[in-house]
């Protein structure tokens, strides 16, 4: 379980780094499939390493980061 755990972590850190990246290179944009995807999960990958660790700070900033990214998640689904 621990290394499942430890998998997700950086799984999510690599999402979250990897949509930052292309959207500031603009290979993507913020409002893409693909960056609100990879913010929401790595997101909820974090809160789960995150909470798993003890480390409440980072888990605070990946919640907010979560609820940012659905809403604008399910904006996107809504507008097809």
């Amino acid at each position: 379980m621990e290394f499942l755990i430890e998998v997700l972590g950086w799984t999510g850190s690599f999402m979250i780094l990897a949509a930052y990246g292309l959207n500031s290179y603009q290979k993507i944009r913020s409002d893409s499939w693909v960056f609100l995807l990879l913010n929401s999960v790595g997101g909820i990958f974090l809160i789960v390493y995150t909470v798993h660790k003890g480390a409440y700070a980072n888990t605070f900033i990946n919640i907010a980061w979560v609820v940012i990214a659905i809403p604008a998640l399910l904006r996107r689904l809504s507008k097809k």
